[in-house]
């Protein structure tokens, strides 16, 4: 079990970023009360959490009322974890997630009053619990059918969604002290790691689905 635990965390961890989230959610609660930033870190957790969760055990039911099967699924996923990875090896993603942040804090400017609760966007949704975190949960919990190999890989999440919290309380201290270098390093060696984890949902998925 703690095998799968591990496993799922390192995707987990991966995939919602919680090093990369924290400048996010420093400038996106600049100039607030502390309190409010604490209320807004509680929610966007909570709200992931209640997304991630929604999904592990209704997302094979929704699959079935697509007509899509599990291994379809599993291959369209790891495609959609492989593409991630190779952002993060090439650093598209996080010019992507500059861009997108830029945009979302323009908004914000223009538009005080709308977006002065963000916890549900774009904190909990697309941050936490955007398209790949769905798609891992769904992916792992399809891969086991014992109950207690299904919790570990739900602990693997939720840990990760903890460690966000903590960053989020501490956004400021972490946007200072891990510099660009730090952070280009770690993004490459976890895009080498969910390329490996993306490629084995792919072939997982080719052989269930060709019966190998």
């Amino acid at each position: 079990m703690f095998e799968i635990f591990v496993a799922a965390f390192v995707t987990f961890f991966v995939i919602i970023d919680p090093p990369g989230v924290a400048p996010m959610f420093a400038t996106l609660t600049e100039n607030t009360s502390r309190e409010w930033q604490k209320k807004m870190a509680y929610k966007s957790i909570f709200v992931a959490a209640f997304v991630i969760i929604g999904f592990a055990f209704g997302g094979e039911w929704l699959l079935g009322k697509l007509h899509v099967s599990l291994d379809s699924f599993r291959i369209a996923g790891g495609l959609l974890l492989f593409l991630i990875a190779v952002d993060m090896l090439f650093e598209k993603r996080t010019e992507r997630r500059d861009e997108r942040n830029e945009k979302v804090l323009t908004e914000a400017k223009k538009h005080r009053e709308r977006f002065e609760d963000v916890s549900v966007f774009p904190l909990a949704i697309p941050l936490l619990a955007g398209p790949g975190a769905i798609a891992s949960i769904m992916l792992h919990f399809a891969a086991y059918k014992d109950f207690m190999a299904k919790m570990a890989v739900l602990g693997g999440a939720m840990a990760n969604l903890l460690i966000c919290l903590v960053v989020f309380l501490l956004a400021g201290r972490i946007t200072k002290a891990m510099g660009p270098t730090i952070a280009a390093m770690l993004e490459r060696i976890l895009g080498i790691i969910l390329a490996a984890l993306a490629a084995q949902f792919v072939i997982d998925g080719l052989k269930g689905a060709f019966h190998l």
